[in-house]
C-alpha cells in the first residue's frame, strides 16, 4: 500500500479536528476527499504533509512510518502538493517558479520536464518571463500544478484546484487532471464539485465532523444517494 493513514487524531489547540481517521491509497489509484467546509479535509492533508503533527495515529508511506515528518521530507519521498491558495512565488517568473522544484522522482524518473509541463499548459509557455503576480487566477493554478509535477511525484495532492476559476479554466484543469491520472500518478483530490471529483477518481472518502462517514468506489457514490447528499449538504 503506497499511503496508509491509521486512526489519526489531530487537534488545533483544544479543538479536536480529526477523529480516528483511517484510509488507504494504493499506487496508481485516484481518490476523492469530500465533505462540507470545516469537516477536516484540509487538516487531513496538512497532517499527511507534516504541517500539523497528529496527537495520535500514524501516517505510513510505502510501509514506513512517516508521521510528523517535515513537509520538505514528505516532498522528497514523492508527494507533490498543490495547496489551496496556490502559494506560488509572486516575485519569481513563471520559468523560475517551475525550474526551482525540478528533480527526478524517487525512482529516478524524469517524465515531467519543463518542456512537458509547458506542452501541458500552453498558457504558461506564452508567459515564461512574466512574474507570478502578473498571472490570472487560472494561470496561477496551472503554475502551481506544473510546479508540483516538476518534482515527478508518485502522489499528487490537489486541494481545491478549481476554486474561484472561470468555467473554461475549470474544464481545462479537469482535463489536465485526467491526463495526469493516465500517466499512473496517484492523486488525492479535494474539490467542492463532488460530481467532477467522482468522475475523475476510482474511490472516495467523505468526512463528517472529522470522521470518515462514507467510503467506497466513486462510481457507486456517484448515484447521488440521500446519505451522500445529506453529508455534502446539497
Amino acid at each position: 500500500m503506497m499511503l496508509r493513514i491509521d486512526n489519526v487524531n489531530t487537534y488545533y489547540g483544544d479543538s479536536h479536528i480529526l477523529r480516528g481517521v483511517s484510509l488507504t491509497l494504493p499506487r496508481g489509484v485516484s481518490m476523492g476527499l469530500l465533505g462540507r467546509n470545516g469537516m477536516g479535509k484540509t487538516t487531513l492533508i496538512r497532517t499527511l504533509m507534516g504541517y500539523v503533527r497528529p496527537a495520535s495515529g500514524h501516517v505510513r508511506w510505502e510501509g514506513h512510518d512517516v508521521t510528523g515528518r517535515s513537509p520538505e521530507r514528505m516532498a522528497k519521498l514523492g508527494i507533490g502538493y498543490v495547496p489551496e491558495g496556490r502559494a506560488i512565488f509572486p516575485n519569481l517568473s513563471v520559468r523560475e517558479n517551475l525550474v526551482m522544484t525540478a528533480r527526478a522522482g524517487v525512482d529516478g524518473r524524469k517524465d515531467w520536464t519543463l518542456d512537458r509541463v509547458l506542452a501541458t499548459f500552453p498558457r504558461l509557455a506564452q508567459r515564461l518571463k512574466h512574474g507570478g503576480q502578473q498571472l490570472s487566477g487560472g494561470e496561477q493554478q496551472m503554475l502551481a500544478i506544473g510546479r508540483a509535477l516538476m518534482t515527478n511525484p508518485s502522489l499528487l495532492i490537489l486541494d481545491e484546484a478549481t476554486e474561484g476559476l472561470a468555467p473554461l479554466i475549470v474544464a481545462e484543469i479537469w482535463r489536465v487532471i485526467s491526463d495526469i491520472r493516465a500517466t499512473g500518478i496517484s492523486t488525492l483530490i479535494v474539490d467542492r464539485n463532488y460530481r467532477a471529483v467522482l468522475a475523475h477518481t476510482e474511490c472516495a472518502v467523505v468526512l463528517e465532523k472529522g470522521q470518515v462517514a462514507m467510503a467506497g468506489e466513486s462510481s457507486d457514490l456517484a448515484d447521488d444517494t440521500p446519505e451522500l447528499m445529506c453529508l455534502l449538504g446539497v
